[in-house]
């Protein structure tokens, strides 16, 4: 990096490289099935949605591109997942470059030593998980594929490896116009799918951690601590609501036997935090079932994990500052760690940019369009969350439309690192403090 450059800077320039890649890549006529160029908001737009692991698509995938385009597009999801994570290992050793040596032993203890030591490691790592969980996940698809559904081995290996790369890198692109709902109720692929979908978006600082200390709890960082425990409460939560919502709707789970219902609503609750892929059509899901997947678009996944959105560490500690604050304490205490005032400070701001940035985006296209609230508003916290879950008026919109939801995956899949980044690196002490003063609240 150019001495005086910016760490962010050169992340910035490294994705909107590889998506200018991938545009040009998929405007040649060979990608396509009718042997035509694609245009270039089309192809901009698919291959944004791929190096972003998002989803999000303008036209048909399965029909579209033809089975060199679906290469690119496995290409690109699996760039963008594997340099997402890659990235935030690179970014959180400079972070941590810039503190004091008594911080840096500080945070390498808290940490155990995963995420400072060493990036090559910590890449190679990376690849490795990456590799070995997403050949499981494909070998068990290609299995399922050929036994139950009667594909040759070529077909089902090829729908395997696919869906794999877009379950683990959260891509959220599937071989079918129906993404999975063709497997519906179907346990051996669902489970499988959501399984891997929720070892992805937990991180892999958690998944280093838990590789080498999975059998004592209480040695976890707090880091550790707060994604699995909030990761479990909104799936938990995610299933339930779900489960009540949609039982009964004669367009989702209502035809389903008991038995697919509950192994649907599974996989619904792990869906919109990670994965993208949906055995339901999201469009038929009640009003409720839309706002309940809002939120969990906007929160996301674990840190350091191909997930998008605000992330699970960021909700939580928003909710023990709050309770803190509710119970008249003057800090925040959790589980026998004090949160400081610095890491308080930069997830409120990763929260409120985050809302700054849907509210803003979808004031803007509902001007553009005549589609309700309701659906633009989900479209775009699924462009910010880089989830890829649609209720099919991506393809409505027009080309400012379709441009400004690009630059929305952009921000949502690099916007909370960089930020949370520049905010760490921008840290300075004052030399004085001004008199206090407490505006009224409320």
């Amino acid at each position: 990096m150019p001495s005086g450059g910016h760490p962010t800077r050169a992340v910035l320039t490294l994705f909107a490289g590889f998506i200018l890649f991938g545009t040009v890549v998929l405007m040649l006529p060979f990608s396509t099935t009718s042997g035509k160029s694609t245009d270039f908001v089309t192809a901009l737009f698919t291959s944004t949605s791929a190096v972003c692991v998002t989803g999000l698509t303008v036209v048909d995938t399965e029909f579209y591109w033809s089975e060199f385009g679906h290469v690119v597009l496995l290409v690109l999801m699996q760039i963008g997942g594997i340099g997402i994570v890659t990235i935030a290992s690179v970014l959180g050793l400079l972070v941590a470059r810039r503190f004091s040596l008594r911080m840096q032993m500080t945070m390498q203890a808290e940490m155990r030593g995963i995420g400072f030591v060493d990036v090559r490691r910590i890449v190679t790592r990376v690849v490795i998980i990456c590799v070995v969980i997403e050949s499981i996940l494909a070998v068990i698809l290609t299995i399922r594929l050929v036994t139950a559904y009667g594909q040759s081995f070529g077909r089902a290996l090829y729908s395997g490896v696919f869906h794999s790369v877009s379950t683990f890198t959260g891509g959220g692109f599937s071989l079918h116009s129906d993404s999975l709902a063709r497997y519906a109720g179907d346990g051996w692929v669902s489970v499988p799918v959501a399984v891997v979908g929720i070892i992805a978006g937990i991180g892999f600082p958690v998944l280093f951690e838990l590789g080498r200390r999975a059998k004592h709890p209480r040695r976890w960082s707090l880091h550790t601590k707060i994604t699995l425990l909030t990761s479990a409460i909104l799936l938990v939560v995610g299933f339930v609501f779900l489960l009540v919502a949609e039982w009964a709707n004669p367009r989702t789970f209502g035809p389903m036997g008991v038995g697919a219902k509950i192994v649907s609503a599974l996989f619904g609750s792990v869906v919109p935090r990670s994965i993208g892929l949906t055995t339901i059509d999201v469009s038929d899901m009640h009003s409720e079932s839309l706002l309940l997947y809002d939120v969990l678009m906007f929160i996301g996944g674990g840190s350091a994990s191909t997930a998008g959105g605000i992330k699970v560490t960021t909700f939580a500690l928003l909710a023990f500052v709050i309770w803190a604050e509710i119970r008249g304490e003057p800090t925040v205490h959790v589980m026998g760690r004090r949160l400081s005032p610095m890491v308080q400070r930069q997830a409120l701001t990763v929260a409120l940019l985050g809302v700054g940035l849907v509210m803003s985006t979808t004031m803007v296209v509902l001007a553009l369009t005549d589609i309700r609230l309701e659906r633009v508003l989900f479209e775009v916290i699924s462009a910010f969350g880089t989830v890829g879950l649609s209720t099919g008026v991506t393809g409505e919109l027009p080309t400012a439309g379709v441009l400004i939801l690009a630059a929305v995956m952009f921000v949502g899949r690099i916007g909370p690192i960089t930020t949370a980044t520049a905010l760490a690196l921008r840290e300075r002490r004052r030399r004085y403090e001004l008199p206090e003063e407490r505006p009224i609240v409320g």
